[in-house]
């Protein structure tokens, strides 16, 4: 991962920051060394609130706290390793495993897309990484290319940034009307505000396998409005370089989460790919009437709470950037002129 910049300087006494890895909308992450120790560690610095409100600088402390404490429940070889949480001069740090190698984001920008092989090897990691945090009670809210690392010289594919993590039994920090998260690796049922679960940290992925392969994701539209109506009720259509994985990605985005397949069906069907070149059809997703209802109820739910495409993205904070950009635009409302679509993917154009 390359540097941005440096700035010598020790903080809590112990932890020289040497170089800014990278920069998001919460934070800098610093290369740095502890010098106790003697080893390399990533420290995540967290950028103080512009706001005078008290209660934004509470909230912005308290991410950074459920963040740490989040990792530090969770310990799997693909989910980064949280070492300490320090405060120096009013401001709080968490001090974090470095992982030498940029993020896949950074990868797809500098090479290309990966192949299906690849995308099925990241899959896997990742779905690993997601089973243990889902019975941890953690629910990430925010898997993106820019939020998966991938170590140099071993290929290590490691989950990191779990600022707007949802942890079981924690108070939300997200307000009334607030939204976290990337758009357009949002699970349809949370751009609703029906409810989040594990199944929606699994949309996120089957969207993510979309991007690895394509470089972007199939919901990336020129406005925000435009995102919100391609994940809640346009048809879906995985681009074509999907190929063998198109089994998985058709289960992991059925926009009914009952539906939707879960993370050991989607790990199987993954490692039968990676074992033999083909993937099987999932056996559980079988077509019923309800499809045209889901998006349906979807879209009332939206209009019901009066939801609007801009107020519910440009009100909440996102992740810590690295997503691709959308335009803001003037708020959009959704309408019930939209037709629904049904609730699985479409194939992609042959």
């Amino acid at each position: 991962m390359g540097s941005e910049g440096s700035d010598e300087r020790v903080i809590a006494g112990r932890y020289r920051l040497q170089a800014a890895l990278g920069r998001g909308g919460m934070g800098v992450v610093w290369r740095a060394t502890d010098q106790l120790l003697g080893r390399q560690v990533a420290v995540k610095e967290l950028v103080p609130d512009d706001s005078p409100s008290a209660a934004r600088v509470r909230s912005s402390r308290d991410r950074t706290l459920r963040e740490a404490r989040a990792l530090a429940q969770l310990q799997h070889p693909h989910i980064s390793v949280v070492h300490d949480v320090v405060e120096h001069d009013e401001r709080l740090y968490i001090v974090m495993e470095l992982i030498d190698g940029g993020s896949l984001a950074d990868r797809i920008a500098a090479h290309g897309p990966v192949d299906a092989r690849e995308a099925a090897r990241i899959g896997v990691a990742l779905l690993g990484a997601l089973r243990a945090a889902h019975e941890d009670g953690v629910l990430h809210r925010d898997l993106k290319p820019a939020n998966v690392l991938i170590e140099s010289g071993t290929g290590r594919v490691v989950l990191t940034d779990f600022g707007v993590a949802q942890v079981e039994g924690a108070t939300t920090l997200t307000e009334s009307g607030t939204f976290v998260g990337s758009p357009e690796y949002t699970a349809p049922e949370r751009m609703s505000g029906s409810g989040t679960g594990p199944a929606s940290d699994l949309w996120s992925l089957g969207v993510l396998l979309c991007a690895a392969v394509s470089g972007e994701s199939p919901f990336h539209r020129d406005s925000l409005g435009g995102v919100l109506h391609a994940v809640v009720a346009a048809p879906i259509r995985p681009p074509a370089q999907v190929g063998p994985l198109l089994p998985v990605v058709r289960g992991l985005l059925e926009r009914d989460p009952d539906r939707r397949l879960d993370a050991v069906q989607a790990e199987r069907m993954l490692r039968e790919f990676l074992a033999t070149g083909s993937t099987p059809e999932p056996t559980s997703l079988q077509r019923t009437q309800r499809d045209r209802l889901v998006i349906a109820l979807l879209v009332a739910a939206m209009v019901a709470a009066g939801v609007s495409a801009a107020a519910l993205f440009m009100t909440g904070g996102g992740g810590e950037g690295g997503g691709t950009p959308v335009s803001p635009t003037p708020s959009t409302s959704l309408s019930t002129s939209v037709s629904p679509s049904p609730s699985g993917p479409e194939s992609p154009p042959k």
